[in-house]
């Protein structure tokens, strides 16, 4: 297998946690929710190296977690940008030369296990891009700008994006210096890709690899923890 970097952005500001400042540096039963994220990442054999982009004012943090928690395959924490896609293009410049695919995952995504990596690792290596998503469970409504409903599309053909997000990495260089130089800007890489007329591959994720931006999703994450530790006990 070619050689993988995960890209682990951690620039996010907790403003629906309350603004209590990075949310990734909020504790989950006790332990700072980045390195549940990085432990994964870190214990995973097809994983070569870990870039971490995030604000200025985070980094001593974040040095301190890598170097008490041992994480040996963090080759760089870089500054992020204001937005999420700068922090990644960013990131892209910290890669190792040997780095073949990269693997771009939410730090504040915490609840990935080692399996479910493992196996989106392994489906997603034959493509040029591909990302974890999961089946939506509620009816979406598209509405205007005076919030009337539109339309409602078939919800079979829908689905919620998650990560990890799997791509080549010249491909993901490559779009992202073109949006750069034009200005436009997505909410994930997957995004980029598809601008370009770059197919993109679903591989089946799980409900459990759910973020964490409210104070509901960290108590929902603790029961999920809760209920791992019970049922590996």
């Amino acid at each position: 297998m070619a050689k993988i970097a995960a890209i682990i952005p951690a620039a996010g500001q907790g403003r629906r946690m309350g603004d209590q400042g990075n949310k990734l540096l909020l504790e989950l039963a006790g332990i700072p929710i980045l390195v549940y994220t990085l432990s994964i990442f870190e214990a995973c054999p097809l994983v070569s190296e870990i870039v971490i982009p995030t604000a200025p004012q985070d980094i001593p943090a974040i040095q301190k977690i890598v170097k008490a928690h041992g994480f040996k395959k963090v080759n760089s924490i870089v500054e992020g940008g204001s937005e999420r896609q700068e922090s990644v293009a960013r990131a892209l410049t910290a890669l190792s030369p040997f780095i073949a695919k990269v693997v771009v995952h939410d730090g504040a995504r915490p609840l990935l296990t080692l399996a479910e990596l493992e196996a989106f690792l392994r489906e997603a290596e034959a493509c040029q891009a591909a990302i974890m998503a999961v089946p939506l469970k509620d009816t979406v409504k598209r509405v205007d700008e005076r919030g009337w409903v539109v339309e409602t599309p078939p919800r079979e053909n829908l689905r919620a994006v998650q990560t990890p997000q799997f791509f080549d990495r010249p491909l993901l260089e490559k779009v992202h210096k073109l949006a750069e130089a034009e200005g436009y800007s997505a909410t994930d890489d997957a995004a980029l890709m598809e601008w370009q007329g770059y197919p993109v591959k679903i591989i089946p994720g799980s409900y459990e690899n759910l973020k964490i931006t409210t104070p509901e999703d960290l108590l929902l994450a603790e029961i999920i923890l809760q209920k791992r530790k019970e049922r590996d006990s």
